[in-house]
């Protein structure tokens, strides 16, 4: 199969770069957990916050338990190279880096930054021919850059700045070099491009796991195209083994950031490794976004406008906003329980009242921004979480102006929608509880078979929840 065939799934989405409900790191998970049909892509950075109501309060942080500070050299590296960083310390764990408030931090009108990261510490490559680096690393006849010209403009984004960042990690008193220490390895990365054909079939998804065999297959023949036998000693030290090239492959697409940069009078879609602002793990409720400050060629990181810090709170950005799990497992290896943008594919003729779902839980706003108005219920109520939102989104529903809903067509359609669900857990070959059981009894398992078992595992407890979100509905229909 040609490499160029088989594309990764490529969005663009809200930059805001982990768990308040669960925070999740790129190639590292911070708490245990259809078929791909667009192509996968850089994130995209914006200066705009995702629709969160201020007035909501934020959402409750976990205890950053057996969390030790960073190695000093880790601040050193990027100190003595103009980043700069206000507030903020790096924190590591058993599951890697995580960023962390050192103060509290007052609510604001405008976006405060915390990070502050040059050009120069970055690797960057202009997404369209012809290709252009900043800084410039790659020498004139380097034999690097025929490999990345032979790259397909539109899919292989990830093969180019994988090749980049293994000639970083060559050039020598290169920042990479330094960094690269402080990356996650091969056995720690949660990465389903590393992970073998038994882990694979623990997604109990065909789907996803042969969109994987693909995306390693790709990686590979890429490997042997291009680390041939006759190729120069300067490229074949680079990567001498597929293995190495695969994990570079994995660094690129869980790191890599979809950004326009303006640098003097030149406007460049780029794709970028941003050190430092890396280690930002995902939340679906961000507290913090990426800005582009082009008067002196550096990369923000900003606590949204609005939000109040409480010290040893975690700052989160937002990977890819609105996609499913099986979108954000194929690019960053991990997936949640509580995506409120996760779907469940109803395939019956039954519905439910929108109106009247969206009222029992307290849910406001268009279906696009979707939020749970937390001020209108008992603050010991937390039943309502981002499945119940995407509960919201994906189950089968009706609106029909004013007329009202019948309770007891209502509580008709609720029970053949449980029954659907039922039957899709069925169709598991393990329960929910045997995945957890399962989890709980191999504490040192390979991290590409944990983030599997967690994909199921975080399947069927959103099915659950969708099943227990229906029973309430139901009580509360008013007769």
């Amino acid at each position: 199969m040609a490499a160029s065939s088989v594309p990764l799934h490529h969005f663009s989405g809200c930059f805001t770069y982990p768990r308040r409900e669960r925070v999740y790191h790129h190639g590292h998970v911070w708490s245990p957990t259809p078929k791909a049909r667009n192509p996968l892509r850089p994130i995209n950075a914006s200066v705009e916050t995702p629709p969160f109501p201020l007035f909501q309060p934020p959402p409750l942080q976990q205890s950053p338990t057996q969390l030790e500070p960073a190695d000093p050299d880790f601040y050193k590296i990027g100190y003595v190279r103009s980043m700069r960083a206000y507030g903020i310390e790096f924190k590591e764990g058993p599951d890697g880096f995580g960023v962390y408030a050192s103060k509290d931090v007052e609510p604001l009108r405008r976006a405060r930054v915390i990070m502050e990261i040059p050009l120069e510490l970055m690797l960057t490559i202009r997404q369209k021919l012809p290709w252009m680096f900043f800084p410039d690393i790659v020498p004139l006849g380097h034999p690097i850059f025929d490999i990345i010209n032979s790259t397909n403009p539109e899919t292989d984004w990830d093969l180019r700045l994988a090749c980049l960042l293994l000639y970083a990690f060559d050039r020598d008193d290169n920042f990479w070099q330094l960094y690269g220490d402080f990356l996650p390895s091969a056995d720690e990365c949660t990465s389903l491009l590393l992970a073998t054909e038994d882990d694979l079939s623990q997604l109990q998804d065909p789907d996803l796991a042969s969109t994987m065999r693909k995306q390693q297959l790709r990686a590979l023949e890429f490997w042997e195209k291009n680390w041939h036998s006759g190729v120069p000693l300067k490229i074949k030290r680079l990567a001498r083994d597929p293995d190495r090239f695969i994990w570079a492959v994995s660094i690129a697409q869980s790191r890599c950031i979809n950004m326009q940069i303006r640098i003097g009078a030149l406007v460049q879609d780029a794709n970028i490794l941003i050190p430092y602002a890396d280690m930002l793990n995902h939340s679906f409720q961000p507290n913090c976004f990426l800005h582009w400050r082009f008067k002196d060629r550096m990369v923000e990181v900003m606590i949204n406008a609005g939000q109040r810090i409480k010290k040893g709170d975690e700052m989160t950005i937002n990977y890819l906003n609105g996609q499913q799990n099986h979108i954000l497992i194929q690019r960053y290896g991990f997936s949640s329980s509580v995506n409120p943008w996760d779907l469940i594919p109803f395939s019956g003729n039954a519905h439910i009242h929108l109106d009247s779902f969206l009222s029992v839980f307290n849910i406001s706003g268009l279906p696009e921004e979707y939020y749970h108005n937390s001020q209108l219920v008992d603050n010991r109520d937390n039943f309502v979480d981002g499945a119940v939102i995407a509960a919201a989104r994906t189950l089968p529903t009706w609106s029909d102006g004013d007329m009202p809903p019948i309770p007891s067509m209502e509580r008709k359609a609720v029970k053949e929608l449980q029954e659907e669900c039922q039957q899709m857990l069925a169709q598991f070959p393990t329960t929910s509880e045997k995945d957890q059981k399962l989890l709980d009894s191999m504490p040192e398992a390979r991290r590409t078979l944990e983030t599997a078992i967690k994909y199921r595992l975080h399947r069927k407890l959103f099915i659950k929840k969708v099943i227990q979100a229906l029973d309430i509905y139901q009580e509360h229909i008013l007769f």
